[in-house]
């Protein structure tokens, strides 16, 4: 890359970095930040973006320590993207200084006039690496921290904030038909207690031995464990309630389940139609609110990965603590009761419900299975068996039940947080 495609590259880390902690936008909502950029240099302004906002708390304490006060959020943006490149990322100082400052420079009122001090600090902070070592890992918002510390433990919490601090590696889930052991072999990885495999080499997902023939798809491995979940499947009609982006009901009917899957959104079942050709599966695919779908014939299990604060996923998505607040907590929770009581309505007699959240909150885990026990009090929660899924009976809180964490499998590089909860309806 040279020093022109590196600089715009850089500027468009900076705008997403500014969307994501002044705007409260996912990254994946930046596309206008992208825009005009090859794909090598898009995917390098979101991996510049990601590291940055995974080590602001790093960035934060060395910039602390050089400014007498704090300068206009786009140019503290701009200053922390140029600390991590540095201190994370192993940038070359004198490259990554001289492309902070024409950013500055081009900025307009909002950057130009301090591209002096933009310059001044970047030349400091090589010699700052002691202070950003000594840091520690970015602290989570308040409120979030104090209810995964209620929950969870004060010392749980700092090992989830180290683990959001590593990121997450590359999960794949092998088609049914395949050997994963064998397959792990050929791509390199590591086959985990549950049957996913982790990808150790870094690179193009799309351009590894097996994708386009359909041997496997990304999928972290916490969030493939609720497709397994139902018990037998081949055969029988399963519905995948809030499908997108699809990894589960790939599972699904690759094992021969007869899947509906449904979602809200029409243009992510499109990408979950593709997905399920490239594997050589299919499923009914209906785009419409979950809320709304209705059926006939009642199905023999339903999976229901309800929308939630995704506060699970923040090692992937390290933009969500600016994104989420904890008002946006009690209108989830409403939903996920609501989207819970309807999924019971669509489960045949004897059949299986799966609950599901990306979530940390017992409130959308731990409180929501009880909440449905209390409601549907004939339901029995399923047994887990724990060691046969590949994970330590200490994750299972109360019977039918899986808490996961990110600090979980910390020498393998952890996982989503999620919380899985098994209900079956009575025969008659």
């Amino acid at each position: 890359m040279n020093a022109a495609d590196g600089m715009r590259t850089r500027q468009r880390a900076a705008r997403l970095i500014d969307r994501a902690v002044i705007e409260g936008l996912p990254l994946e909502e930046g596309a206008a930040a992208l825009a005009g950029l090859a794909p090598s240099e898009r995917a390098e302004a979101l991996r510049l973006a990601r590291s940055t906002l995974r080590h602001l708390g790093r960035a934060d304490a060395v910039l602390d320590e050089m400014l007498r006060k704090k300068p206009p959020a786009p140019v503290r943006n701009l200053l922390r993207l140029g600390t991590t490149e540095i201190l994370a990322e192993g940038g070359a100082p004198h490259g990554v200084c001289n492309a902070m400052v024409g950013i500055a420079r081009s900025g307009g009122r909002r950057t130009a006039p301090y591209a002096e001090l933009v310059n001044a600090v970047m030349r400091k902070v090589p010699a700052a690496r002691p202070t950003w070592e000594k840091a520690g890992p970015t602290r989570l918002p308040p409120w979030l921290s104090g209810k995964v510390r209620k929950a969870f433990g004060r010392a749980a919490v700092r090992r989830i904030e180290a683990a959001h601090e590593r990121g997450a590696p590359i999960d794949i889930t092998p088609h049914p038909h395949e050997d994963a052991s064998a397959l792990a072999e050929t791509l390199g990885g590591e086959l985990l207690p549950t049957g996913s495999i982790r990808l150790r080499r870094k690179g193009r997902i799309t351009a590894l031995p097996g994708h386009d023939a359909g041997r496997w798809w990304v999928q972290d491995a916490a969030a493939a464990l609720p497709a397994r979940l139902g018990g037998e499947v081949a055969g029988r009609r399963v519905l995948d309630l809030c499908a997108a982006p699809g990894g589960k009901t790939m599972q699904l009917a690759a094992a021969g389940a007869d899947v509906t899957a449904v979602d809200i959104s029409a243009r992510r079942l499109e990408r979950l139609a593709e997905n399920l050709a490239r594997i050589g599966s299919r499923a009914e695919i209906v785009a419409t609110d979950a809320l709304d779908f209705t059926t006939e014939t009642p199905f023999d299990m339903v999976l229901l990965d309800a929308p939630c604060t995704a506060t699970g996923t923040i090692r992937r998505h390290p933009e969500l603590p600016f994104v989420r607040r904890e008002a946006d907590v009690a209108p989830l929770v409403d939903l996920q009761r609501r989207l819970g009581r309807h999924a019971a309505s669509l489960v045949a007699p004897g059949g299986r419900l799966v609950l599901a959240t990306c979530s940390l909150l017992p409130e959308e885990g731990e409180a929501w299975a009880e909440a449905f026990g209390a409601e549907f009090p004939d339901w029995r929660p399923v047994p887990l068996d724990m060691p046969a899924l590949g994970l330590d009976p200490a994750w299972s809180p109360a019977e039918g039940q899986i808490r996961l964490r990110p600090d979980y499998w910390p020498e393998r590089g952890g996982m989503d947080g999620f919380f899985v909860a098994v209900f079956e309806k009575p025969a008659s």
